[in-house]
């Protein structure tokens, strides 16, 4: 009888060591644990490339907003050269006025010898054209055009021909004639092309063709000024423009 009880044990112990690795319930739960933590461990590291992802777009966005504070800097910043320079040319103006010089006016070049030109002194020349440009200043847009045409017709060759051709062109423009404010804008390219006043007759002179809806026209103008002149200004402002204006406008 022992006999046979330990022949039935060993039996049954050969039979449990037998089982093989995937009937095992032990092994099988160890497997199902390991492929758990693949799955949580994954998932992790999901999780810290989207919080890396998140933070690389928080510092594109830093930077944005810190070119955006630039750009809105820089813009205030040439706005005040703006109102200093026309400060400046007020004073200049009103000194040459009382002077009788006319070498102080931007774009102006003082006659040699201080001779008179073109049908009148230097001084009755200084003094039309303070009088048209103050009338801009003013904006009696209607006197400032009938005083620098008269002026363009009185002194064609004045040295500041140039600033009352440009200015002409901008008392149209405040007034809303585009298509004259064109006409005298491009005039000054034209007559002058060497003339400081270039850059900003050609910008204002697509500005003037975006107002008449001139789109094609606008942007070669615009490009125009970016091209000839692009360490200036108005090669700056001709650049925001373009990318202000619809892809689809024609």
């Amino acid at each position: 009888m022992r006999t046979v009880v330990a022949a039935v044990l060993v039996s049954g112990l050969v039979s449990a060591c037998a089982v093989s690795p995937e009937e095992d319930p032990v092994q099988i739960k160890l497997n199902e644990l390991d492929g758990r933590l693949q799955r949580i461990e994954r998932a992790n590291q999901s999780v810290v490339e989207m919080a890396q992802k998140l933070d690389a777009t928080q510092s594109e966005l830093r930077s944005l907003r810190g070119t955006i504070d630039e750009l809105q800097n820089n813009n205030e910043a040439l706005k005040r050269q703006q109102r200093e320079l026309y400060s400046d040319l007020d004073k200049r103006l009103a000194a040459n006025a009382a002077s009788g010089a006319i070498g102080g006016v931007p774009g102006g070049v003082a006659p040699s010898g201080g001779a008179p030109v073109a049908g009148g002194s230097a001084a009755t020349e200084q003094a039309a054209y303070s009088q048209a440009f103050d009338a801009l200043k003013s904006s009696n847009y209607q006197a400032a055009i009938s005083g620098f045409e008269s002026f363009l017709t009185s002194y064609p060759t004045s040295p500041i021909a140039e600033n009352a051709q440009y200015w002409l062109g901008e008392a149209h423009y405040a007034k809303g004639e585009y298509d004259k404010a064109a006409l005298s804008f491009r005039a000054v390219g034209e007559r002058w092309p060497n003339s400081r006043k270039s850059p900003d007759a050609l910008l204002k002179l697509g500005f003037s063709q975006i107002e008449m809806k001139r789109f094609s026209e606008a942007r070669v103008t615009l490009a125009d000024v970016t091209r000839k002149f692009p360490d200036s200004d108005a090669a700056k402002l001709a650049a925001d423009r373009l990318r202000k204006l619809p892809a689809d406008a024609r």
